[in-house]
């Protein structure tokens, strides 16, 4: 037996251990947000008869104004609503914590999404069948989109726009070959996004500016999250399900970028590193020990 024997399994770990199935959030905190907005929410309808449905949190940072909060239910998980002077889950945070630190790995998520690395697309996005990769375009959406995850674990979608995103009336982007229909999907967006009438969507809007939704756009599985200006609502429902980690490596290549993270290892990971190198080094006192005593 010699410390090779040890080292062999100790170097599998580290050098592959990460890389299976290592994810990491895009959006950090601000995951946990539906509606997150730079300014202030406005909300049109004035009753809760038909209100603004959100699956997740609700928040403004720097701005303190949320209209019409009363025709907005919020289900967040584990619940409430995460604005400035409104209030904080029950988390111990003081009022305004949170928002601002989803505000802040909004930046983050906004830098990282528009350095990525993309193939350009030409003309309207509806009526394409895109596989995962990271994609560039500047018209927008009418029709149908769809995002044929190819039956891959890994895939993801990420577009880019240094202008605007707007999507016609009764547009919609759907998932086929994705079993769970939860793959991330994120849209970063140079200004202001704009979700036309009854627009079903899937995905993270990650505005510069502003969102808005007009009535009945619904965002099936993401977000609407704007850095700097205002979120604007319309009876609504948005809801956070997606996953909004992106497997290192992940995409089969029509993109042309990969998403380049620093994960922290897992806590499993550590412990495989520790005992290995504790066999290394006792397999190396001991050798020493006997070398002393045959000498």
């Amino acid at each position: 037996m010699n410390a090779m024997k040890f080292a062999i399994p100790l170097f599998v770990a580290l050098a592959y251990g990460p890389a299976q199935g290592w994810a990491q959030s895009v959006l950090g905190t601000a995951q946990s947000f539906a509606v997150l907005a730079g300014s202030t929410v406005t909300n049109t309808p004035t009753t809760v008869d038909n209100p603004t449905v959100l699956n997740g949190y609700l928040g403004v940072s720097p701005g303190t104004s949320i209209t019409n909060l009363a025709a907005i239910t919020v289900n967040g998980t584990p619940g409430g609503i995460a604005g400035v002077n409104v209030h904080t889950p029950a988390t111990g945070i003081p009022p305004g914590a949170v928002a601002a630190q989803a505000q802040s790995d909004l930046t983050t998520a906004y830098t990282t999404l528009a350095g990525l690395g993309a193939t350009v697309l030409t003309g309207d996005l509806g009526g394409r069948t895109l596989t995962s990769g990271v994609y560039s375009f500047s018209a927008g959406l009418t029709g149908t989109l769809q995002l044929d995850a190819q039956g891959l674990s890994n895939a993801f979608w990420v577009f880019q726009t240094g202008s605007t995103l707007i999507t016609a009336s009764n547009s919609s982007v759907v998932f086929i070959n994705d079993a769970d229909n939860i793959a991330p999907v994120f849209w970063q967006v140079g200004s202001s996004a704009t979700l036309g009438t009854d627009t079903n969507f899937i995905g993270n809007i990650v505005a510069l500016t502003s969102i808005t939704l007009n009535t009945g756009a619904d965002i099936l599985c993401g977000s609407a999250l704007a850095r700097n200006g205002a979120v604007t609502l319309d009876t609504n429902h948005i809801s956070t399900g997606c996953n909004n980690a992106i497997v290192i490596g992940g995409g089969n290549g029509n993109g042309g970028g990969t998403v380049v993270t620093t994960p922290v290892p897992e806590p499993e990971i550590y412990a495989m590193m520790a005992v290995g190198l504790g066999l290394v080094g006792w397999v190396g006192r001991r050798k020493k020990l006997k070398e002393a005593a045959a000498a």
